[in-house]
């Protein structure tokens, strides 16, 4: 079965905002990738440090996780679309599922594919106008 967790997209302060939030909730961040880290994708040299995905654990069960975005890394971040429903998927066959049935009616951001990271990964925005991103296990 799939988890969902929330994800939140900041304007260039996500270090900021999830060094906040570890010291409310406490804990160790699980993950942090900076822009730097990506592997097949041009990135300007002022964004290398920037967060590309940072997962904090939250209790039991839940992760916040968050990345920066800025200009060449999807729209603009406003209040409004800067947050999304993250799914973990177990394998390609549930993620294509999820995603077929959430994107249908909506518009696909990012098709479902192989990830540098070992994931399965694709975005969407749904019908409704929720953001959805959705990492499959390969």
């Amino acid at each position: 079965m799939a988890t969902i967790n929330p994800y939140l997209t900041f304007k260039g302060n996500c270090e900021e905002a999830f060094e906040f939030y570890r010291s409310v909730f406490g804990g160790e961040f699980a993950t942090v990738m900076r822009m730097g880290d990506a592997t097949g994708m041009p990135v300007p040299e002022e964004a290398k440090n920037k967060i590309m995905h940072i997962a904090l654990p939250i209790g039991d069960s839940a992760v916040l996780m968050g990345s920066d975005s800025g200009e060449g890394f999807g729209p603009p971040v406003n209040v409004g679309n800067n947050y999304s429903v993250a799914i973990g998927a177990k394998g390609k066959e549930e993620s294509d599922r999820l995603f077929n049935g959430l994107s249908a009616g909506g518009h696909v951001t990012m098709p479902m594919a192989d990830a540098f990271w070992g994931g399965y990964f694709g975005m969407l925005t749904d019908k409704f106008g929720f953001q959805w991103m959705i990492n499959g296990e390969k």
